[in-house]
């Protein structure tokens, strides 16, 4: 009966999701959670909410709780690692990114993760290599090769730059004409 009973709470708190009840969903997830503690799903729906809602504290100690009961979900730390971030809090954001790709190696998202916050505690040669990772990874998506361009001209290293926005110009040539009114580097 427990199983069928928390099936229903969770189809619940999905269909308030999706009729927008957002609030009637927290409170879904809050109910399972005092029923069942390690409910890892309504503790990263929990999460989700309080990021969106803009309570940061609530969902990093969602996120933090939710990392501790499952150490070796890649997902989980990617995601602890982007609340991190976004909350400044960047020596962790980064611990919480490299576990992310050490779990999975193929988790493009964590290396961009990791490249944006390396680049904001300004080690720029550890972001360049997780950028390229990202790249490698994701090639046809825009974002990693921007952040590598913008990487190398903050290295002083036009040249690489510009190969990038060439690059760029072939799949994604809006992002190249951003970059070249950015840097002022012509490809």
């Amino acid at each position: 009966m427990s199983r069928l009973d928390h099936l229903w709470h969770k189809w619940r708190a999905i269909a308030a999701l999706v009729l927008g009840r957002r609030a009637a969903a927290l409170a879904i997830f809050d109910q399972m959670l005092a029923r069942w503690t390690d409910d890892a799903y309504a503790l990263a729906s929990r999460t989700q909410l309080h990021a969106e809602a803009g309570r940061r504290d609530a969902a990093l100690a969602d996120s933090q709780r939710l990392v501790a009961l499952q150490p070796a979900n890649a997902h989980a730390w990617f995601n602890h690692g982007f609340l991190l971030e976004e909350a400044g809090q960047l020596d962790e954001a980064l611990a919480a990114f490299r576990r992310a790709t050490e779990l999975s190696p193929k988790l493009d998202r964590a290396w961009y993760g990791l490249g944006l916050t390396l680049i904001r505690l300004h080690r720029f040669d550890e972001a360049v290599a997780a950028l390229k990772r990202n790249t490698e990874l994701q090639p046809m998506s825009p974002y990693g090769w921007y952040q590598l361009a913008r990487v190398h001209v903050d290295r002083q290293n036009p040249e690489e730059a510009v190969k990038i926005i060439r690059h760029l110009k072939g799949f994604e040539p809006k992002v190249a004409a951003q970059l070249e009114r950015e840097t002022g580097l012509l490809a």
